[in-house]
């Protein structure tokens, strides 16, 4: 994983990925990918930590539309961190919405301390699925719930030339698992209810439409705020990405499972 002293989503790269997805979003599909995840389950006066929270949109977004009692955003990386606390206080939120940053491992939260644990597409950092579960069980209060999407592979096997590729492209710590490795993973923690959801036949054509964008109408704005070579780059990342969308291997993925009461 990433560490303090190397932040992956610093301050160019919010910039251009906030963009593309929202403001206040570093991964696809915007409010309403967030909705499809958290739709079904009953959020109103819990407490919710947000795993990976980025700078602070999606939490913000489910502070204002689901009105769990307390959300607390968590994330290793300080950038991201400081943006997302200063866009809490800003909304008038910060009596009720708290971000937390700390160094990659153990999550820095008491046993018991969450309703419901939330993660939009950060888990992908984290390379040990079985721990991260664990850990997720560990703060949740008993009958609560853990829903979630990130990025898997769809499969056991090695990864294909073209996945390598793209996660090269990429630069970023990926630590991709199958379905079957997450389910296992969650078993192993204790969750119980474990349902997983394909994603990949809607990335697959958003992220087109995201590229499209990116080589078109967008392009003079990105370059402004980031570089040219920036901007290059990530129009090189998106087409190794497409690949491996069309092919299946890369398949985001919606997650759920509930700690037993017992």
């Amino acid at each position: 994983m990433m560490t303090e002293a190397e932040p992956e989503y610093d301050d160019v790269h919010m910039r251009f990925l906030e963009l593309l997805w929202g403001d206040g979003y570093l991964s696809p599909g915007g409010p309403a990918e967030v909705d499809r995840v958290l739709d079904r389950f009953e959020i109103q006066g819990k407490d919710m930590l947000d795993i990976g929270c980025g700078s602070g949109g999606i939490t913000l977004h489910i502070a204002r539309r689901f009105e769990p009692r307390t959300i607390t955003g968590f994330d290793v990386e300080k950038p991201v961190i400081t943006e997302a606390t200063r866009r809490a206080r800003e909304a008038g939120l910060s009596d009720r919405v708290f971000f937390v940053q700390a160094s990659p491992g153990r999550l820095p939260f008491e046993n018991g301390s969450f309703d419901v644990v939330f993660s939009k597409d950060a888990m992908i950092h984290i390379s040990d699925k079985d721990a991260i579960f664990a850990d997720i069980f560990r703060v949740l209060r008993p009958g609560g719930i853990f829903a979630a999407s990130d990025w898997l592979i769809g499969h056991d096997n090695e990864p294909s030339q073209d996945m390598k590729d793209y996660v090269e492209a990429e630069g970023l710590s990926f630590g991709m698992a199958s379905p079957k490795r997450y389910r296992d993973a969650m078993t192993k923690a204790g969750f119980t209810d474990i349902r997983t959801e394909s994603r990949n036949a809607w990335y697959r054509e958003e992220a087109r439409r995201e590229l499209n964008r990116l080589q078109d109408e967008l392009y003079e704005q990105a370059v402004a705020l980031t570089s040219e070579a920036f901007v290059e780059k990530n129009l090189r990342t998106w087409r190794a990405m497409q690949k491996v969308l069309d092919s299946g291997e890369h398949c985001p993925t919606h997650l759920s499972a509930t700690k037993p009461r017992a």
